[in-house]
C-alpha cells in the first residue's frame, strides 16, 4: 500500500515545493488541493527557466512539480538543469498535455512520477510517495558511500600492515644474517680448531658432534633468512622463483617445472616481491591441501604486463572453500595485486587441480614508485 501524507509522520517543517507552471489558475488549484489534503507546505511558482534556475540555486526544495509544455520550453529542459544538481529533489510531472509515450520516456530519464491534471485529487499521494522514494534513495546512497569508505579504510589498513610485515621480515633477516649467522660461524670455526688441536679422542668426537648440530642450526638460520626476505630476489624474479621451486621440490618431493618468457624479466623490485609472495603462498597451499603430483609455474612479461601462473594437478577445491572467512592468505594476495593495479584469479574444480593467475601492469604507478610490499 502506498502511503498518503496522513500516513507519514508529521514533518517538522512545511514541505517545500517548486512549481514550474505558467497557468495561474492551475497553480491555484494545486495550492487548494494540497491545503485540503492537510499537507503543510510552502509552494513557489515560476514560469521561466531563468527563474527556475535562480530558485534552485538560492533555495532548497523537497519536491519539484512541473507542467510538461510551457512557453518556449518543456519540462525536459528543466530536468536537464535539475539532474546536474547533486542530491536533487524528486521531479514530478503534472500536465494535461502529455501522451503516455512521453510520460514513459520522462520516467526513464529519471522523473519521480507523473500525474494528469484531470486526476489532481491524487497529487498529495503522488508527492508523498515521490519524497519517500527519494529519501530511501538518498539513504541507500549514503550507506553505499559509508560502506565504500569503510572498505577503503580496511584496504589502507591491510596495506599498512603488509608493508610493516615486510619491513619487519627484512629487519629480522638482517639480524639473522649479521648477528646470529656470524656468531654461529664463529662458534663453528672454534669447534673445528678444537677438533684439530686436541689429542683426546673423546673430546674430538664431542667437537665433531657439536659441529654437526651447529651446522643444522646454521642451515635452519639460512632457511629462515631466505623465507623472510630471500637475497636471491636481488638476482631477479626468475632466479628467485626457480630457487623457490627447487626448495619446494626438495622439501615435498613434488616436481615443479618453471618456464619464463625471458631469463631476465625487467620487473620493478616492488612487483617482484608481489609476484614472489604470490608464488610462495600458492606453493604453500599446494603442499597443505592439493595432494598434487606435479606443479607448473609460468612467468611472462608480454605486452608490458607481468603474469604469474601457478598450476597443480591436485584435487582442486570447491568454490565455497575460496570464500571461507579465514582464507586470509588468498585474500591478502588479491589485495596485493589490486594495490599494484592488477588482479588475481583462482580457477579450480574438485578433482581437476587449481590454477592461480596474477596479472599486474609493469607500468603501474605502484610498481614504479616501489610502494607495494
Amino acid at each position: 500500500m502506498i502511503p498518503t501524507p496522513t500516513d507519514l509522520e508529521a514533518p517538522k517543517r512545511p514541505v517545500r515545493v517548486l512549481h514550474l507552471e505558467d497557468s495561474t489558475a492551475d497553480h491555484a488549484l494545486v495550492r487548494l488541493t494540497l491545503r485540503r489534503a492537510g499537507l503543510s507546505h510552502e509552494i513557489h511558482q515560476v514560469d521561466s527557466l531563468e527563474a527556475f534556475t535562480e530558485w534552485l540555486e538560492r533555495e532548497s526544495f523537497d519536491v519539484i512539480l512541473a507542467d510538461y509544455r510551457l512557453p518556449g520550453f518543456t519540462a525536459l529542459d528543466a530536468w536537464r538543469i535539475v539532474e546536474q544538481c547533486p542530491g536533487h529533489p524528486p521531479f514530478v510531472l503534472l500536465s494535461g498535455a502529455i501522451g503516455e509515450a512521453a510520460a514513459v520516456d520522462a520516467m526513464r530519464l529519471g522523473f519521480a512520477d507523473y500525474l494528469l491534471k484531470d486526476d489532481m485529487a491524487r497529487l498529495p499521494h503522488v508527492l508523498a510517495r515521490a519524497m519517500e522514494v527519494a529519501q530511501a534513495r538518498r539513504a541507500r546512497e549514503e550507506a553505499a558511500a559509508e560502506l565504500a569508505e569503510s572498505r577503503q579504510q580496511l584496504a589502507d589498513l591491510a596495506e599498512h600492515l603488509q608493508t610493516s610485515i615486510e619491513e619487519e621480515r627484512a629487519a629480522i633477516a638482517r639480524e639473522i644474517h649479521d648477528d646470529i649467522g656470524g656468531a654461529l660461524a664463529a662458534v663453528k670455526f672454534d669447534l673445528a680448531w678444537i677438533g684439530r688441536h686436541t689429542g683426546e679422542d673423546g673430546l674430538r668426537e664431542h667437537a665433531g658432534t657439536a659441529t654437526e648440530m651447529l651446522q643444522h642450526a646454521i642451515d635452519a638460520a639460512q632457511r629462515l633468512m631466505m623465507n623472510l626476505r630471500p637475497p636471491v630476489l636481488d638476482q631477479g624474479l626468475v632466479a628467485a622463483v626457480r630457487w623457490l621451486a627447487e626448495t619446494f621440490e626438495r622439501r615435498t618431493r613434488i616436481p615443479v617445472r618453471v618456464t619464463a618468457s625471458r631469463e631476465a624479466l625487467d620487473v620493478p623490485p616492488a612487483l617482484q616481491l608481489v609476484a614472489y609472495r604470490t608464488a610462495q603462498e600458492a606453493l604453500t597451499n599446494v603442499q597443505k591441501h592439493a595432494q598434487a603430483g606435479q606443479v607448473r609455474i609460468d612467468l611472462s612479461d608480454h605486452e608490458d604486463v607481468l603474469t604469474l601462473e601457478v598450476t597443480d594437478d591436485g584435487r582442486g577445491m570447491a568454490p565455497e572453500m575460496r570464500k571461507k572467512p579465514r582464507s586470509f592468505g588468498l585474500q591478502g594476495l588479491q589485495e596485493r595485486a589490486r594495490r599494484a593495479g592488477g588482479w588475481m584469479d583462482i580457477s579450480s574444480r574438485p578433482g581437476h587441480g587449481t590454477s592461480v593467475i596474477m596479472t599486474v601492469p609493469l607500468t603501474s604507478p605502484a610498481g614504479k614508485a616501489g610502494d607495494v610490499q
